[in-house]
């Protein structure tokens, strides 16, 4: 009940309060929570680009319909997927998860080659577009985490997606930006959302009981 609440609590910050900033450990605990997120085979193919750099968000903000809440948020979030599959990154998540684990399993072995067979040639669109799927689980986690501190946040699509890789440099590290999320507290004297009754669909025509 005390999630569901907070999740109550929660809406997308139209207005942010640039004289308060979220204090490290919260901002810590939700990149955590996305950070815990499950992936797909659990490679884990994106990346969090915590950008508190005034320059690089101004930058920002004139390529995401200069909102707002991209400077007036203590923290803004990149959320970068990978632009392709390739033997190295997978081999990589596969060899990590060996070490961390202490051992080798065939079982496991045997999907390191079955994804090594399927997913470097399915074409890097393809392959991109699985990745920011993933980025979207650790995102929607950071959403939940940023509402269970009482930190506010503002899911955000509306930008230009090739501007900000050229900004942060992104295309270099085999990254593309895919959603961001600033991270602040509401100035609710300035928001127009703060009050209004938050507006979901009945249960009903949301979810299909099948027995």
């Amino acid at each position: 009940m005390q999630l569901l609440d907070k999740l109550q609590w929660r809406y997308a910050t139209k207005a942010m309060d640039a004289e308060r900033a979220v204090p490290a450990d919260k901002v810590e605990r939700i990149l955590e929570a996305a950070r815990l997120a499950p992936t797909s085979s659990g490679l884990q193919p994106f990346e969090i680009l915590v950008v508190t750099n005034a320059e690089l968000r101004e930058k920002i903000k004139a390529v995401a319909w200069n909102q707002a809440q991209v400077t007036d948020g203590s923290h803004l979030l990149v959320f970068a997927a990978w632009d392709d599959y390739t033997p190295e990154r997978i081999n990589a998540m596969f060899d990590y998860t060996n070490d961390v684990r202490g051992f080798k399993n065939e079982g496991w072995e045997a999907y390191r080659r079955q994804l090594l067979a399927t997913y470097p040639g399915r074409g890097s669109q393809i392959n991109f577009e699985h990745a920011a799927r993933q980025a979207y689980i650790g995102f929607g986690a950071a959403v939940i985490a940023a509402a269970f501190e009482e930190v506010d946040c503002t899911p955000m699509e509306g930008f230009d997606p090739a501007a900000v890789d050229e900004i942060l440099g992104l295309r270099a590290r085999g990254l593309k930006s895919v959603v961001m999320l600033p991270l602040g507290y509401r100035k609710a004297e300035n928001d127009w959302l703060v009050n209004l009754p938050k507006v979901r669909r009945p249960r009903a025509q949301f979810v299909t009981e099948v027995a």
